[in-house]
């Protein structure tokens, strides 16, 4: 049930703003290197969306998405309170390193 999204190892650059300006530029100076900028641009947007296609949960409905978190959040405030609940039912002293 639960995919794995490969983490990216190195720093990536998810902007699309310079690629935008580099194609701007171009097109001001009527230069030919307007379809490599296009390109690459098209390149950037078509593997944000196999990564936004490839993340865990985005094929569920809006529903099931909201069902899941409110899962989420009601076992995150279990822990919580067994934690708190815990650390009130501790009776003996932790001594302190000297």
């Amino acid at each position: 049930m639960a995919s794995t999204v490969p983490v990216v190892e190195e720093a990536e650059d998810f902007s699309f703003l310079p690629l935008i300006h580099d194609i701007i530029k171009c097109m001001d100076k009527e230069n030919q290197d307007v379809h490599q900028e296009l390109n690459r641009l098209r390149v950037r947007i078509q593997e944000a969306r196999e990564q936004i296609l490839a993340m865990p949960g985005i094929d569920a409905s809006p529903a099931l998405q909201q069902q899941r978190l409110h899962t989420l959040r009601d076992q995150v405030r279990t822990k919580n309170q067994l934690l708190h609940k815990y650390k009130g039912l501790c009776m003996f002293d932790i001594p302190k390193p000297s």
